[in-house]
Formats: C-alpha cells, structure tokens, sequence
C-alpha cells in the first residue's frame, strides 16, 4: 500500500485506512507492506514519531520525497511506486487521487493494481494550479491504469460514470465501537466539562467549513463553548484566519482551538461534546464523522451527500455554506436538549452496525482476489 503520509498516524483519513486494512489483512494471514513517507508531521514537527519497521505485523518502508506542500505526496508516491515494481507483490494498492499518477508503474512490471479514491481532491482549496493539475494526472490515472478502483461514496462513484464512464466498486470504510472516557485532560487543559461545549474535530483545510461554524457560532444564544479541534493540512494560512475571524467577531473568551489531538484527549473530547458539527463543503468519507457517531454524539452536517448517507435520519443536516441556516439550527438543539440526546442514543448502535471494518477488509481482499 502507498500514497498515505505515515502509518501509525492520525495525520488524516487516509492513514487512518491504511492501517486498518493493514493490519486486519496481517491477522488473517497477509503479508502486507506498507511505503511511508519520510518527512515531518503535517501539523508540525513536535508530533512527529520516529519510524519503526514493523508495526503490528505490518512491513514499512520509508522512502525519500521532497518534503513541500503539493509534490511531498506525488514524490513519495513515485519512489514507492519504483520499488513496489520491483517487488513480488500480488497487489499494489494506490490510495488517493494524486499518488495514482504512477498506477502505471506496477503495470510495467506486470502487477494487479487497486486505486482507493478516499474523494475528489482536485476541488480542494488548498490546492494550486499546479497542485489540481497533478491531482487530476493521477486520478486520469487510476481510471487508466488500474484494475479497479474503489470509492467510498456514491456522490464520488456517480463522478467517475459520469466523467469517464467508469465503473467503480463501492466500499465505504468502517468504525470500532471505542470506550467512552469522562473529561478529565480537556477539563484541566481548557475547562471543558461534559455537554458544555459544541465540537468541531477534524483538518483544518477551507472545504472543512469550520468558517462557516464560528459565524454560525457567533449568532446563537449559548453558554457553551466552541472548540475547533485539529491541526493543519498545507493550510496555516486558514488556521490564521480562523483566528482572526474569532478575534473579529470578540469570541477569544469562547472559542478553543486546541491544535492536533490524539490518544486520550482526543477520545475526551468525543466522549463529552453536546454536539459534534462537520459543516463541509466536500467530503470524500468522513472518519470523524463515522467516529463522532460512534461516540454517541448528536451530530449536524451539510447536506451534501457524503455526510447525509452517512447519518441518514440520526442526525441533522443544513444546506451547504448556509450561516443563517445553520445557526438557526444551533439555536433549536440548544433549546431543545431533548432532541439532542434522542440522537445520542441511536448513534453508536447504528453507526457501528452500518459501518464495520472486518466487512471492508473482506470485500477488498475478495477485490484482490
């Protein structure tokens, strides 16, 4: 498998499925070899941990890539894909758009080749001319090069059809009841408390909207607190203005940004939000999505329809980049405790009934096949 930063991190979605599928096909007998990249932690480099060779089982290589923002992921891509054409492998695995450029790498050498498109990240903000340009290479390449290509969403498989008249294999990824743990770090650290605050955790990128949100924010009456959790993406210049935007609107005293979160806090800060919202303006899949609701969380979301299959009726949705809409919601849910924690009681359940990750691990390995 290429195309991700590092395994273990948190560093996004992709390396969050990188490993599950891994290290599941590891313990039901696969010899699997995962390619990471060398370099630091996208959101700096105190979060940065040394590479080991094994992990759980699983083979990694580091490989070389110039480290900067728009050629870091096609130049580390590229030299694990030399070396993967090189190897006996029954399958190499591409995940994400930009890495697939070099699809056609293992095809030299004769191999299966399997492109994950974890979502369309062409239409990305942080991305330049020349960043979209390569992107797109690669996703040409995938629908080229590869012998399947798997979406995690219909929104992005009707894409395909429609653009290039390709067909996909729809396999959504998955997500692991977790224990749920008491605030106790985020009390100490920020004086959080359980159901006194509203939670946005995820990559602080523009087409995560959490602009939209701290306006939204700014409109409802609320004692509660707004904590934008998450580190950055190639986007500092956002994180700044996010932060100008909560100096702007004089929400210093109720706004916590609490930079990268990970083990512990990050479980705190799901186990004890009153509501989780994700108001994006493109999603492939969403893992913090998956995993708010696996907490038990109420959550809001954009209408659009990678997050609206996803909740289907356990949550709650408004129309894409709608401040007014959104706050108007806000204000209901404050009000109206009771709607917030029917959602919570069905959200677990049905989540991790919905989305498991030994049914993702077993469809792709029978793709493999």
């Amino acid at each position: 498998m290429l195309g991700h930063k590092r395994m273990p991190s948190r560093e996004g979605g992709v390396e969050i499925v990188v490993e599950e599928l891994s290290t599941r096909m590891v313990a039901l007998g696969h010899e699997v070899t995962v390619y990471n990249r060398r370099g630091g932690h996208v959101s700096g480099d105190k979060y940065t941990q040394d590479q080991v060779d094994i992990y759980k089982g699983v083979r990694i290589i580091s490989v070389s890539t110039f480290d900067k923002k728009g050629v870091a992921a096609i130049t580390a891509s590229f030299s694990a894909a030399v070396r993967a054409m090189k190897s006996d492998y029954d399958v190499v695995h591409f995940h994400a758009e930009g890495p697939c450029m070099w699809c056609f790498l293992p095809k030299l050498a004769h191999k299966k080749v399997i492109a994950t498109i974890h979502g369309l990240d062409h239409k990305r903000a942080k991305w330049g001319f020349f960043g979209k340009i390569s992107i797109l290479m690669g996703e040409r390449g995938a629908v080229k090069h590869a012998d399947e290509i798997i979406v995690l969403s219909r929104g992005v498989q009707k894409y395909f059809k429609d653009t290039y008249n390709k067909e996909t294999v729809l396999i959504p990824n998955g997500i692991t009841r977790p224990e749920k743990r008491e605030a106790s770090d985020i009390t100490e650290k920020w004086g959080l408390k359980k159901d006194e605050y509203i939670l946005f955790l995820g990559r602080l990128v523009p087409e995560k909207g959490a602009h939209y949100l701290i306006k939204a924010y700014r409109q409802i009456q609320t004692d509660k607190k707004l904590v934008i959790a998450g580190g950055v993406s190639d986007s500092l210049e956002y994180l700044k203005e996010l932060k100008a935007l909560v100096d702007n609107l004089k929400l210093n005293d109720r706004v916590v940004f609490t930079d990268f979160v990970f083990g512990d806090v990050l479980s705190e800060l799901y186990s004890n939000a009153y509501i989780y919202v994700l108001p994006s303006d493109l999603e492939g899949m969403p893992l913090s999505l998956l995993e708010a609701m696996s907490y038990g969380n109420c959550c809001v979301t954009s209408d659009i329809e990678e997050c609206t299959s996803v909740i289907e009726d356990k949550g709650y949705s408004f129309a894409k980049g709608n401040v007014p809409e959104l706050a108007a919601l806000l204000n209901r849910l404050n009000s109206n405790p009771e709607s917030v924690y029917e959602k919570k009681a069905q959200a677990a359940d049905y989540i991790v009934n919905k989305y498991n990750w030994d049914d993702v691990v077993r469809r792709t390995l029978e793709l493999y096949e």
